[in-house]
């Protein structure tokens, strides 16, 4: 099977693979260095070559999880592309938060980021985010430490997480951002309907999906029966999988969103890749949506 290959995330973005590996869980799966290299050589060779961080992944501990792999490959470094967040500060008393809270200061963020850099065993992050819209955040401040950190080369491109579009159009009036990472599902379909791809489709920034299966209860028959038979029905037309035709059909809105799978299992690996190759008729798009919502369109 070909490699997928990268696509630009915005005009001036870095160019990704059209889905990403996503590794929130990975202090969860259990990897011993054996099983981590195969699970990141599996992805790789299917092209899947973006792979999703946050600082306070794990606990903190997942970036350097995925390190153990990138210290010990170095070379391949550039066959790959790292995204990463921050921001966000859980109750942990040992470092003084005593109560969950957001910090888009500049020390934070170029904290955040060399923590990130040392933990991966990198020189650089093809892309960071700000995690979570923090009602603190000063655009100028936030601005002002994106282009620090570019011009020390620490970070190539910048974008943002769960942002609403009045909150991205405020950092982007100050600073170029490349996607607003967001969760989209057939189980979580605000994205279509609030002005967040509408904003994505006017820039032409593509926007990251997190929990683009809704963490497995889109193939839940109990979560949504109408659309666990719309998709059965839909994946045996087309010779196919449910999973693979929610992702596909995450895939197919013209704004372009880069879906994140955040799992351990290879062969979910395999369905993301699958997706990407798997046209979707517009019939087919509008009876998902349909089942989705509990009501044909109006």
């Amino acid at each position: 099977m070909t490699a997928l290959g990268t696509q630009r995330l915005a005009a001036q973005g870095p160019l990704l693979s059209p889905v990403a590996a996503g590794v929130w869980r990975l202090n969860q799966w259990g990897f011993d260095d054996a099983a981590l290299a195969a699970w990141v050589e599996h992805a790789l060779a299917l092209g899947i070559t973006t792979f999703d961080h946050a600082d306070l992944y794990g606990g903190f501990t997942c970036e350097a999880l995925f390190g153990r792999w990138l210290k010990a490959n170095p070379a391949r470094r550039d066959q790959l592309q790292l995204v990463s967040k921050c921001g966000i500060k859980p109750p942990i008393a040992e470092r003084g938060w005593q109560v969950k809270h957001y910090d888009t200061s500049a020390a934070h963020i170029t904290a955040s980021v060399d923590a990130s850099l040392r933990h991966l065993g990198t020189d650089y992050l093809d892309l960071l985010l700000i995690h979570r819209p923090d009602p603190l955040l000063d655009a100028d401040e936030v601005a002002d430490t994106f282009q620090r950190l570019q011009q020390a080369g620490k970070v190539r491109h910048f974008g943002v997480s769960n942002f609403t579009p009045s909150q991205y159009a405020l950092l982007a009036s100050r600073v170029p951002l490349v996607t607003n990472q967001v969760e989209a599902s057939l189980l979580h379909l605000a994205p279509l309907f609030d002005g967040t791809f509408d904003q994505c489709q006017q820039l032409r920034v593509r926007p990251m999906l997190w929990s683009p299966l809704a963490g497995g209860r889109v193939l839940d028959a109990a979560a949504n029966p109408a659309l666990h038979a719309a998709l059965q029905q839909v994946a045996g037309e087309l010779g196919s999988s449910p999973a693979v035709v929610a992702l596909a059909w995450l895939l197919q809105h013209p704004c372009k969103p880069l879906p994140i799978i955040g799992s351990r299992r290879l062969a979910s690996l395999d369905d993301a890749a699958a997706a990407c190759r798997l046209p979707l008729g517009r019939q087919h798009w509008f009876a998902l949506l349909q089942a989705a919502r509990g009501h044909e369109v109006a």
